[in-house]
């Protein structure tokens, strides 16, 4: 038997119920936000993510998924949705457009690390960026944006855990502090972080490893050293939050894994869901655009591991999302199969579900296959119906049967799905 590739699933029904609730809810709020959907490709050159996630970062050094083809290219399977939109937006001329510019986008992304529950080698992301606007307004917005998505799925008691990584001038400043109060104790760090004392060492402040965590934290904040205007730009943005009712918390030590960060990042966790559960992150990018050799255009935004996400929904929106009222179709005689099937259409055309039974049992079979399927209402036709323009609609939790004419049927069968609700 061939089995599925370490590190990714398949997702079954009913679980995918709860995605496509999840994306149709992202797609409401954000797109009332304004953020229209783009669509990116799977495949990009390698140079593209090495130039703006970072050579030095793991998701660069440890994590891609990186091959040649057969012209010997070098391509990587996307391992973040940013660097991809950024690309779009020069060679599409997307600049062009009214400014700022508002995106959206959905969809799989590919890293190679340690498979576990809610970790996974293929993975999906949701997020948006907001492009062409230098404000802490623009921070604000991306963040309220989140928070509305988040609270329409259930969430109730999020934080969001803000940080200021200030400017790359600012940086180089930092690091060099860093590493002088670092070096005392730098045979205590790990192996990772010895590596990236060299390649990365902003990275440092990222290690799960709890005593890196230990000397990290008595080091000077990222936040402390940062320009005047980094300081007041992420200020603004802290009460912009508060102002929109929004629980922020500073976070000195919070850096995200990617090189292109500035000034704000953020990252979203739930007391109840644990400290270290973080739903999702993002923060500011005003240069990356320009790196990439477009112009200098500032940007903002947000990726959530749609996985992780769909793993702690809150109860009240997995059983909303679940909740079925499915009406089962059940042609009695091989001359009511057509007309039963047209009459499924009609259900299905009102927002009904309807599953109509296609093998040929008999009537005793049928009502069991439809209580197997969770059926609320049968919806009968067999050949003395059809002779007469009539079905027999029975209300499979309460065991009672009436005769209702065919062009009633639809009707009908709304008025017994909503006694229910």
């Amino acid at each position: 038997m061939i089995r599925k590739v370490k590190g990714t699933r398949d997702i079954l029904p009913p679980e995918t119920t709860l995605w496509n609730d999840v994306e149709r809810t992202a797609l409401r709020i954000f797109g009332g936000f304004g953020y229209s959907e783009i669509r990116l490709p799977l495949l990009e050159p390698t140079e593209l993510f090495v130039r703006t996630v970072g050579e030095g970062t793991d998701i660069v050094s440890k994590e891609m998924y990186t091959f040649a083809d057969r012209k010997g290219r070098s391509l990587t399977l996307r391992p973040e949705g940013t660097a991809s939109v950024a690309r779009a937006f020069i060679e599409n001329g997307l600049g062009q457009r009214p400014q700022p510019l508002r995106l959206s986008y959905f969809g799989p992304m590919f890293r190679y690390e340690k498979a576990q529950r809610g970790r996974y080698r293929q993975f999906s992301q949701i997020g948006i960026e907001l492009l062409g606007a230098a404000t802490p307004a623009a921070d604000v917005e991306v963040i309220v944006a989140l928070h509305t998505f988040l609270a329409e799925l259930g969430f109730d008691d999020l934080i969001i855990a803000l940080n200021n990584l200030g400017d790359p001038e600012d940086r180089e400043r930092f690091i060099a502090g860093l590493k002088t109060e670092l070096t005392p104790h730098r045979d205590e760090l790990c192996g990772d972080c010895q590596r990236r004392w060299e390649e990365n060492p902003l990275r440092i402040l990222d290690c799960k490893v709890q005593r890196c965590r230990e000397l990290v934290a008595e080091t000077t904040p990222v936040a402390d050293v940062v320009s005047e205007d980094a300081a007041r730009h992420v200020a603004a943005v802290e009460a912009g939050l508060q102002e929109a009712s929004i629980p922020v918390r500073r976070a000195p030590r919070l850096v995200r894994g990617l090189d292109y960060y500035l000034r704000t990042v953020f990252e979203v966790i739930s007391p109840e869901l644990g400290e270290d559960t973080v739903i999702c992150g993002g923060g500011r990018y005003d240069r990356l655009i320009s790196d990439l050799g477009g112009a200098a255009v500032p940007g903002v935004g947000f990726a959530i591991g749609e996985d992780r996400l769909v793993d702690v929904l809150p109860q009240s929106f997995k059983d909303r999302a679940l909740e079925q009222r499915i009406v089962a179709v059940l042609p009695v005689g091989g001359a009511a199969a057509a007309q039963a099937t047209s009459l499924a259409r009609d259900l299905v055309l009102s927002g009904v579900t309807a599953h109509t039974e296609v093998t040929g049992r008999s009537l005793k079979a049928c009502l069991k296959w439809a209580t197997k399927m969770a059926a609320s209402v049968a919806v009968i036709l067999g050949e003395s119906e059809r002779a007469d323009g009539v079905a027999l609609i029975r209300d499979l939790d309460r065991g009672e049967q009436e005769t209702v004419a065919l062009g009633d049927v639809v009707a009908r069968v709304a008025e017994l799905l909503q006694a229910r609700r």
